[in-house]
């Protein structure tokens, strides 16, 4: 009994008519001549199990093939069921034969549910057949013509040659069993030995060998009818390989083109962002070249913060020159370095929104070049720049500067008192001749 799941991946199981695990198997695109050798080399087929309804056309063919009956469900198995049903005919029997996938799985529940059904029957011809002293070859040839529906009477007549004449098979094969049974049991195992060996000898010699003469026969026919059909396939498969060649190479056509596409959109995106800043930054530049040329507002050109990095952006962006005012939005990161960057650039001034580092302060006065507090000056905030009243910005360098000049008077003045007390004390001193 053969369990067959068909598929891309196919599930075999192999089960004998005592209900023995025979064999499991699965391969994925596994063709069909490979399928029907697998089955042959694990002997004759007497039925072809599916776990599905209606039964798969693949089913039939092999079938087909095979001269085998086809059993199937009533209704397609659920997943839970078909597991159940393995599990619990495995532990029965104790097999550790358990199936390696889902497929094979499958294919042993179907073969499994087959056995199942004809399970009583082939035990009963088990019973029968058991006191007639039958090899167990014979026992299966009656099991066999039995699931092809012949009667268990005359299938087990035609396997001990009884001739069918005045006396029913019934009544010959009855009669042998009485007889079996009115023997002493010692004669009978003299007998049953016996009959054994002489059956083993003669009758099933012949059997066997008109059987094989007849397999070889056929087998012949098989492997002439399969080497027509293995060729027709591998013609298919030829044919096939080649239109999955060609949609491989398609697809990959297809993906290349696409990512050309989608790297051309992305730069095509990248390049307009580009021209969007650059037309706003030219825009800006007009308008601050407009205010520049305006002896009323002074444009201020905005840093984000107060680092080299942001520093170089803005004088990428800006085109910051010598005469510019600048506005610092956050002071963070700078120093002494960094002031040292916008003085070589030679601004105006420098205006921050919050406290800048000491020693970015001290840069800023030694050089000369006024920081204001945006604080508390009037800027107008403009697109991307600022603007400050020309006076209001002169105003404050003015008072910076003074405040500056004021600062370093007392500092040089306290120095210079500073220098005349350590001079007056120092003359104060007694001379070591005194």
């Amino acid at each position: 009994m053969v369990g067959f799941d068909p598929g891309l991946t196919v599930g075999i199981a192999i089960l004998d008519l005592s209900g023995n695990v025979v064999a499991t198997k699965s391969c994925k695109e596994m063709a069909r001549a490979e399928v029907i050798r697998y089955i042959i080399d694990h002997g004759k087929t007497v039925l072809i199990a599916t776990d599905v309804y209606p039964v798969p056309k693949n089913v039939r063919k092999l079938a087909s093939t095979l001269n085998s009956k086809i059993y199937s469900p009533s209704k397609t198995f659920t997943v839970s069921s078909k597991t159940e049903l393995v599990d619990s005919y495995l532990n029965e029997i104790s097999s550790d034969n358990y199936p390696a996938n889902a497929h094979e799985r499958d294919a042993l529940a179907a073969a499994i549910k087959t056995y199942k059904h004809y399970q009583k029957k082939l035990q009963q011809i088990e019973r029968r057949t058991e006191k007639l002293g039958l090899t167990p070859d014979e026992v299966d040839e009656v099991k066999s013509m039995v699931i092809r529906d012949r009667p268990i009477t005359s299938a087990i007549g035609d396997v001990l040659k009884i001739p069918e004449g005045k006396d029913d098979l019934e009544v010959q094969i009855g009669e042998m069993e009485n007889d079996l049974e009115s023997i002493d049991e010692e004669k009978l195992r003299a007998i049953e030995e016996a009959a054994k060996k002489l059956k083993q000898k003669i009758k099933s010699q012949e059997r066997q060998m008109a059987y094989l003469k007849k397999k070889n026969k056929l087998l012949k026919k098989d492997v002439r009818h399969y080497k027509k059909k293995t060729s027709r396939l591998e013609d298919k498969i030829e044919k096939l390989h080649y239109e999955y060649s060609k949609d491989i190479l398609r697809k990959k056509e297809i993906s290349s083109k696409v990512s050309i596409i989608k790297g051309l959109q992305e730069k095509y995106t990248q390049e307009k962002v580009l021209r969007e800043k650059l037309e706003e930054n030219l825009r800006s530049m007009k308008e601050i070249r407009v205010m520049e040329l305006s002896e009323k507002a002074v444009p201020v050109k905005i840093i984000e913060s107060f680092t080299r990095e942001k520093i170089k952006e803005a004088m990428d962006y800006w085109t910051i020159k010598k005469g510019d005012v600048v506005l610092l939005s956050s002071s963070e990161g700078g120093g002494s370095q960094t002031a040292s960057m916008l003085i070589n650039m030679g601004i105006k001034a420098a205006i921050f929104v919050d406290k800048m580092s000491h020693p970015a302060e001290e840069e800023f006065e030694k050089n000369m070049v006024p920081v204001l507090d945006a604080n508390k000056i009037d800027l107008e905030m403009i697109d991307e720049f600022a603007v400050i009243d020309k006076d209001v910005l002169d105003n404050e360098i003015e008072n910076w500067k003074t405040r500056v000049e004021n600062r370093r008077n007392k500092e040089e003045k306290r120095q210079l008192l500073k220098m005349i007390d350590e001079y007056r004390a120092q003359r104060r001193r007694p001379s070591s001749g005194d």
